[in-house]
């Protein structure tokens, strides 16, 4: 007893000594993710605070995309805007223009003495978020592209071979038509229409799908979706429609638990939602590449990046940039991007990360998961570099209206896809007149 109480008297006295801790510089991370990824981004933001004690991270769901980009951008009017902003990739010109509130990710890591190479990024990732002259302006986190998912028991009860996906859109319209014949409610549904159905559709197609190569010529771009190949499409997505071939479950990400539950055969979007279908489908599922049309000369190309990036807060302390540049530093680590890629199906950021889960075996493991990464590495043209528009989000809420009528007949493709380029092309006329205007 005596001994334990020297060493107690001991340990006060080293605590008594040493002075108050030190205490830990706090990061506020907003983000917008939700369900299995919710989870993963939590779990990133323990093990980095875990794995040192001068910062600790603290992540913070602000709703989906728009809602956290408008509350971050309100947030810094007042003076209490959080340090990193995780920002949809349609939200990457808007971001660019806001000088103001943004701090270059490329200037935080320098200046924490923090070692930061834009070189070992996937190139179409991280040049899609460099600025013109050549600045990394954002951090590359959960970036993804347009992928093919199926369900393989039910395209064995259908007939059709569960090994084999669609690789064309007239596949697609055929696959759907027998999943329908054997009972499927749903043989077809879509996430992001915008995304997958516009945009990827026309990088994929190696088409414009605005002028100045997609916006990245400057802000004088202007839609161009009215091409025949676009109107060719949305006429083939609407008969589906007409027949219950292809089902609308609703914008964004609303599509999701429709593949996973079952109810959906085929579905398109995010390689992202890999999460919550690997957690939750309860049956064998397939991973295959975004559908294309042969006839089309250059098809495929490569498709478009998705996800999002994080973006810096301008206004805080050194102390506090320098916390947010080690855990850049630590979500670059491949050990790290690879476990995140094989566990969202986002793709891996940099190449090292790639190559270490090459490397692991995971693809042979898990047929599919390599679709993402092989439709982005490809060679990128002048026309499929990627899109980048200004007032982009507002945009996409219009192609989603305009798309909308279509599927509930009120108007013809031809129609909608006109009335989606008149009003689009009025916010990036107002963009192009509010980048022109002096800075205050």
């Amino acid at each position: 007893m005596k001994f334990k109480s020297l060493a107690l008297a001991a340990g006060a006295l080293t605590l008594a000594l040493s002075g108050p801790a030190q205490a830990q510089v706090e990061v506020q991370w907003w983000h917008s993710m939700t369900g299995g990824l919710n989870e993963w981004v939590n779990d990133l933001a323990k093990d980095f605070n875990a794995s040192q004690k001068d910062y600790k991270v603290v992540p913070t769901f602000k709703g989906n995309y728009d809602e956290s980009m408008v509350a971050a951008m309100a947030a810094f009017r007042a003076g209490n805007a959080p340090h990193i902003l995780q920002v949809f990739e349609v939200g990457t010109a808007t971001m660019m223009a806001a000088k103001g509130a943004v701090k270059p990710v490329g200037e935080v890591m320098k200046q924490s003495g923090v070692a930061f190479d834009p070189k070992a990024y996937v190139p179409a990732v991280s040049a899609y978020y460099t600025a013109p002259n050549g600045e990394m302006m954002s951090f590359p986190f959960n970036s993804s592209t347009t992928i093919f998912y199926y369900n393989k028991d039910a395209f064995k009860a259908a007939g059709l071979d569960p090994n084999k996906a669609p690789t064309t859109w007239p596949e697609v319209t055929l696959a759907a038509a027998k999943l329908k014949a054997s009972g499927s409610k749903c043989p077809y549904t879509t996430s992001w229409m915008s995304w997958v159905h516009l945009e990827s559709f026309s990088l994929w197609h190696n088409t414009l799908f605005a002028t100045q190569n997609n916006g990245f010529g400057g802000p004088g771009a202007r839609l161009a979706f009215n091409s025949p190949l676009h109107l060719r499409h949305f006429e083939n997505l609407a008969n589906m429609s007409k027949q219950g071939l292809f089902v609308y479950k609703g914008r964004a990400s609303v599509a999701v638990p429709s593949f996973v539950s079952g109810e959906c055969a085929m579905f398109t979007g995010s390689s992202g939602s890999y999460a919550d279908v690997a957690k939750g489908a309860k049956f064998a599922y397939g991973l295959s590449a975004l559908p294309y049309y042969p006839d089309v000369a250059g098809a495929p190309q490569n498709t478009a990046i998705g996800g999002a990036s994080l973006w810096v807060m301008s206004g805080k302390k050194p102390a506090e940039y320098k916390g947010v540049a080690e855990f850049f530093k630590y979500l670059s680590n491949p050990e790290v991007q690879s476990a995140s890629h094989k566990r969202t199906g986002y793709l891996p950021i940099t190449m090292a990360a790639y190559q270490l889960t090459e490397k692991s075996g995971f693809y042979k493991e898990k047929p599919g998961t390599d679709v993402a990464v092989t439709q982005m590495i490809r060679k990128t043209t002048d026309k499929s570099r990627g899109i980048r528009l200004g007032n982009f989000v507002q945009i996409r809420t219009i192609l989603d209206e305009e798309t909308e009528a279509i599927w509930s007949g009120k108007k013809e493709p031809k129609e909608a896809l006109e009335a989606a380029m008149k009003r689009g092309n009025e916010q990036l006329e107002r963009f192009e007149k509010a980048s022109k205007a002096p800075q205050p």
